[in-house]
Order: C-alpha cells, then structure tokens, then sequence
C-alpha cells in the first residue's frame, strides 16, 4: 500500500517559488522515517532538514517537486484563487506518483473542500486533506522537509548576487531590497511577487 504524503513551502514570503513537495512510501516503511527523527520541517533546523533530505529520498519510493514561479503566483492572486494553484499542483505531484491513498497539507480554510479539489484535479485520487498535515502524519512531515530546503535553496541562490534577507514581508532587510531595487530601476526582479500587499506599497499600485 502506497501513501503518499504532500505539503507546500513558501506561501507567505514577497519573493521566490512556492514550493510544493510529495513523496511516496510503502505503508510497513513509515517506521523508517520515524527513526530517522522526521517531523514538522518549521520544528528542525535548517542544518538538520538538509540532512534529512538525502536520508528521506533515500528511504521512500518516489518523490516530486514542483516550483511555482512569482509570475503564476500573481495570474493567480489576481482572480483570487492561489488555493486554486496549489490544488492544481498538489494534484499533478500525486498523479506522478500514483499512490493508494495522500495525505496533504491543507491551505484552504475547508481541508475537505481543499481535498475533493484535488481528487477531481487528480483523476479521483484518494485524498485525506487535514490542517497541520505536516505535524500529523510522517509522510507530510517528511513532504514538508523537501519543500522548505528546495524552497531555503532557491532562496540561498538569488542571495549569492542580492541581499535579500528571507523573502517574508515582516523582513526589514526584504522590504529594503524591494524598495531599493524598484527605486533604482522601475522595475521589479522577475523573482518578487508583484501582487503581494507589502510589494504593492511599493511599487504604488495597491
């Protein structure tokens, strides 16, 4: 019996991908990830989710990562339905691996309504769709961790050539560079997400 477990990285910050990761697992080798200490990414440190990393992809079946691009996130947000974006995307990471059954990691304030979209994006798919997936169930958690290094790489990345701080809109250093950035050029890097609040202050178009 396949399980397969998926989660997202990446929503709230003004800058990069959002980040959606599933992995798929034999249900007798759910054990294997307890033992390895696999929980909630947002409860390790960044030193311990890269070591969990290799050993997690190690150990499950199959796993797939999909990168939603700043430019998607904002056609989305403008008719209002990222919700609607990362059914789609949690859908096409559960058709890859073709499991028996997924748990996710729901984002939608209805997890069932969440759920049922996914399945009918999935071609009816068994979906389990809960709030905290991610600090319920092992295969979520272990979702979770390939999501937020993926994400925290993407990130490192663009920090080689901008000083960029995390990407959150509560990051002082972030909302400099945006503002700087912009200031400077007119224009916003293709990597900021332009229908964000914090970054439509900026730019004066809220």
């Amino acid at each position: 019996m396949q399980i397969c477990g998926v989660d997202d990285a990446g929503r709230g910050p003004m800058l990069g991908p959002l980040v959606i990761a599933g992995v798929s697992i034999d249900k007798k080798n759910i054990k294997k990830l307890s033992a390895l200490g696999v929980k909630d990414s947002k409860k390790l440190t960044p030193k311990l989710r890269e070591h969990l990393y290799k050993k997690i992809i190690e150990i499950v079946d199959d796993y797939y990562i999909a990168k939603i691009s700043p430019r998607l996130i904002d056609a989305s947000v403008k008719k209002h339905c990222l919700n609607g974006l990362e059914a789609k995307y949690m859908a096409k990471v559960i058709s890859k691996l073709n499991p028996d059954i997924s748990y996710v990691d729901s984002c939608d304030v209805n997890p069932s309504r969440f759920g049922k979209e996914i399945s009918k994006l999935s071609e009816n798919h068994k979906i389990k769709s809960y709030h905290r997936a991610d600090s319920r169930f092992l295969v979520v958690a272990a979702a979770s961790i390939l999501a937020k290094v993926t994400r925290d790489k993407a990130i490192a990345k663009l920090r080689k050539n901008y000083d960029l701080g995390s990407g959150y809109p509560s990051d002082s250093v972030t909302v400099k560079f945006v503002t700087k950035y912009y200031k400077n050029n007119h224009i916003l890097p293709n990597f900021v997400r332009k229908s964000w609040k914090p970054v439509m202050k900026i730019t004066g178009t809220n």
